[in-house]
Formats: C-alpha cells, sequence, structure tokens
C-alpha cells in the first residue's frame, strides 16, 4: 500500500534519480491496492502498473538509501540484510514520524498514509537533490 506511493512520488520529485519500490514481506506481482491507487491518482500520481517485488540481497547493496515506514521494518531489514545498516531510514527520518500500515482500512487511513508519505519524501528529496 505505502511503498508504491512513497516510490511514485519520490520519482516524480527526483526525476534524475532512480527510485525503486520492494517489500520484505511483498505479494510477489500483486498490483498496488485499488484505495492507494485512488489516493495517488488524486494527487496526480498513477502506480497502476505497480507489481510487489520481494527485496533481496542484490537490492540491499545496490541501493544508496533505504526508506522503510515503520521502525520494525528497520529492524527487519538490519537483521536479514545486515549490509543495509547505515542507509536505511525511517521515510518519516526529519519528521520523527511512522507512517502505519492502512491496508484493509478505510481511505480515510490511505488519506493519511499519503500525507504522511508526501511529507517524508519531501523531506528527503530535498536533501537528496543537494547532492
Amino acid at each position: 500500500c505505502r511503498s508504491p506511493m512513497a516510490q511514485a512520488e519520490l520519482a516524480r520529485l527526483l526525476p534524475d534519480r532512480s527510485v525503486e519500490s520492494a517489500g520484505l514481506d511483498a505479494l510477489v506481482g500483486a498490483p498496488a491496492d485499488p484505495l492507494a491507487m485512488a489516493v495517488a491518482a488524486e494527487h496526480g500520481l498513477d502506480i497502476s502498473m505497480h507489481r510487489a517485488r520481494q527485496l533481496s540481497w542484490a537490492m540491499c547493496l545496490q541501493a544508496d538509501l533505504i526508506l522503510a515506514m515503520e521502525q520494525h521494518q528497520i529492524e527487519e531489514l538490519n537483521a536479514r540484510f545486515p549490509a543495509v545498516r547505515g542507509k536505511a531510514f525511517l521515510i518519516g527520518h526529519y519528521g520523527n514520524f511512522e507512517v502505519p500500515d492502512p491496508y484493509r482500512g478505510p481511505v480515510a487511513s490511505f488519506e493519511q498514509a499519503w500525507g504522511e508519505i508526501s511529507t517524508g519524501a519531501e523531506d528527503w528529496a530535498a536533501r537528496i537533490a543537494r547532492f
């Protein structure tokens, strides 16, 4: 639900950078949640072509930065892929917040997640663009 929205927003904010989406426990091949697609579309993003994929060791090694939605995800990343230590952060790192999973919740949960994702993406994009 969250990762496709974050990927699309970061790609929009950082068009000259490679931004990818993957999950720790992704339903490989599944499309984005319909409510996530609708909320993203309200903000000018089309995530209808998104297909879930599992995060791999190779992806972790290639990535310069890995953004997670919740602290427990960073802990899981560090446990599964020790190479991510020092490059895995919360998307809400600069605002000191997590983005709760809206899955199976009402549209309001997806809208709240979008607001937090958007804020976090803007914070990160401003810093990344300087490099």
